[in-house]
């Protein structure tokens, strides 16, 4: 059932107040920064080959962000593990950011041993629980966050951290300037996200009126903004229960494209996101237009979204914002409390049987 985007529906909705934590995301981001000042690492190691992060869920986007990011300017490889299994490379020169917000994952709490097994060099980052224990026990680098959030609304802390972890090792270039130029930028793009704000100016209230009971379809570039399709994807999951699907370019070009003829008649409750941005690749933004073209042709909606701002941090972190927004809507708009993820606690509550 559609409900309204007025102030005081939102009130009664947004039960456990997801709309205080958006509009304090910006804040959150330069919190991150002055935690990651503060933090020390307690290992001398410097010569790493390799880069990990092992994480589920909201504690392991910050991983893919990072990588997004960084794709460009770190010649280590790095890559995110969403497993109880890390991957047979992890060694000595392996240095493993373990995430979890909570300290009580257990996919992560596994990962967590294994990089001690396996002689890696341990960053761990947690609120407390399990992972807060192990750390101390162990005397690895232990970086705490404040507690009380859910894992999504933490990105700022489990992004910026590490980037200004990898910054302080020489790992990576000093992404300082670039956090406080995007949190001013998110203050901006706040106001004209702000419930407040009709929906013919909100960006964010107009998609997601576009969205009810439609099924969501989300591309964007892979390089940089790979994290921007994953992140609207997961948290029209978890925020709006309302299921979707991502890819990137160019690699939907040599197979989903051709996925889009069948079947025809379902193609009116598919509304197609592109997200873009002015700096990516000249032969990938014309894929994207040609793309577009085609799926408006079957008759698709296709709804394009543009980064904002100059700086490559903030433009990633400028669609994460704007999709956060999305989901946010269209969670009020189904009625739902954005915050509750109820089956994944069912599902948690199954697995200690």
């Amino acid at each position: 059932m559609r409900t309204s985007l007025r102030m005081d529906n939102i009130q009664r909705t947004d039960k456990a107040k997801m709309l205080d934590l958006l509009l304090d995301f910006p804040g959150q981001c330069r919190a991150a920064l002055d935690i990651a000042r503060k933090s020390e690492v307690v290992f001398a190691k410097r010569d790493f080959t390799k880069i990990l992060f092992a994480g589920l869920g909201g504690s392991a986007i910050g991983g893919d962000l990072v990588k997004s990011y960084l794709y460009s300017t770190v010649k280590l490889p790095i890559s995110v593990c969403r497993e109880y299994d890390l991957p047979a490379y992890v060694d000595s020169n392996t240095l493993v950011f373990i995430a979890s917000y909570s300290g009580n994952t257990e996919e992560t709490l596994s990962a967590y041993l294994q990089a001690k097994e396996k002689g890696a060099t341990v960053v761990a980052i947690s609120s407390g629980g399990t992972l807060k224990e192990n750390a101390h026990k162990d005397k690895v680098t232990l970086i705490l966050i404040p507690p009380g959030l859910p894992p999504r609304s933490a990105l700022g802390y489990l992004s910026i951290i590490p980037l200004c972890i990898l910054a302080k090792l020489g790992l990576a270039p000093d992404a300082s300037a670039s956090v406080n130029q995007m949190a001013g930028l998110l203050e901006e793009l706040g106001n004209n996200l702000h419930p407040r704000v009709g929906q013919e100016d909100n960006i964010a209230k107009f998609i997601a009126g576009k969205l009810v009971n439609k099924f969501a379809v989300v591309y964007s570039g892979s390089v940089h903004f790979d994290v921007c399709a994953t992140r609207l994807r997961g948290q029209l999951a978890e925020n709006s229960k309302s299921l979707a699907s991502s890819h990137f370019f160019p690699e939907m070009n040599h197979n989903e494209i051709v996925g889009w003829q069948n079947p025809r008649k379902l193609f009116k409750d598919f509304i197609v996101l592109m997200l873009r941005d002015k700096q990516l690749h000249p032969r990938v933004a014309k894929r994207m237009d040609i793309t577009r073209d085609i799926l408006q042709k079957e008759g698709v909606t296709v709804i394009e979204i543009w980064s904002r701002g100059e700086d490559l941090l903030g433009r990633i972190f400028s669609l994460i914002y704007i999709g956060d927004f999305i989901s946010y809507y269209l969670a009020i708009l189904y009625g739902i409390d954005p915050t509750p993820v109820d089956r994944v606690t069912y599902l948690k509550e199954q697995l200690k049987k």
